[in-house]
């Protein structure tokens, strides 16, 4: 079993979007190393607060392979998250490709996962400042701000691209909607509740 992505095949390399004197590997085609620079290995801008007025205020700024086309193959992106005081909400959501280990760097979050099933055992704790917690890969997490001021954590992932899955977006707003007669049943929901929830995504 890995933990990450697999190992590279060089010392790096750096995606581009062409495909003229490139090599596909791992989803991403590589630049000549010859015509590498600095900046593709850079990336600026997580000084910067995000914008929380949104509807789970919350904002994730990702550096991932995307932003720094020097990350293809290596492995790992970051991310900055910020919450809104009172309530600012990273809504239960899954890496599918990443484990995810989380800093605090100002405020306090209550943070939690649920195992899979049959277990469903839920892990949960309230971090501050400093504090640092883990999200084992492909586990439904959440990060929840039960402070009076704004929040701000970091996140390492374990890999180029962990992918992201927001549980509920995906079930209620999905491009071709879920069968609300599917969805009352697993849910043990109404389904006029069910087809209100679909309408608000």
């Amino acid at each position: 079993m890995e933990a990450s992505d697999p190992s590279s095949l060089h010392d790096f390399c750096v995606a581009i979007n062409g495909t003229s004197n490139a090599v596909l590997v791992n989803g991403k085609f590589c630049k000549d190393p010859k015509l590498a620079t600095a900046d593709d290995f850079f990336f600026a801008g997580l000084h910067k607060a995000g914008n929380t007025s949104n509807a789970v205020g919350s904002k994730v700024t990702p550096v991932n392979v995307d932003q720094i086309s020097g990350l293809n193959t290596l492995g790992v992106s970051l991310a900055r998250i910020d919450y809104a005081p009172y309530g600012g909400l990273n809504p239960p959501h899954t890496h599918p490709r990443a484990t995810e280990i989380l800093v605090v760097a100002k405020g306090k979050l209550y943070v939690g996962f649920v195992t899979s099933n049959p277990d469903n055992r839920f892990f949960a704790k309230v971090l501050k400042k400093g504090d640092v917690f883990v999200f084992p890969v492909g586990l439904i997490h959440f990060q929840f701000n039960i402070g009076k001021t704004n929040a701000i954590a970091f996140a390492g992932l374990s890999s180029q691209n962990p992918g992201v899955i927001t549980i509920a977006n995906a079930v209620f707003s999905s491009n071709l909607p879920v069968n609300a007669d599917a969805l009352s049943k697993a849910f043990k929901l109404d389904k006029n509740a069910v087809e209100f929830l679909q309408t608000q995504f």
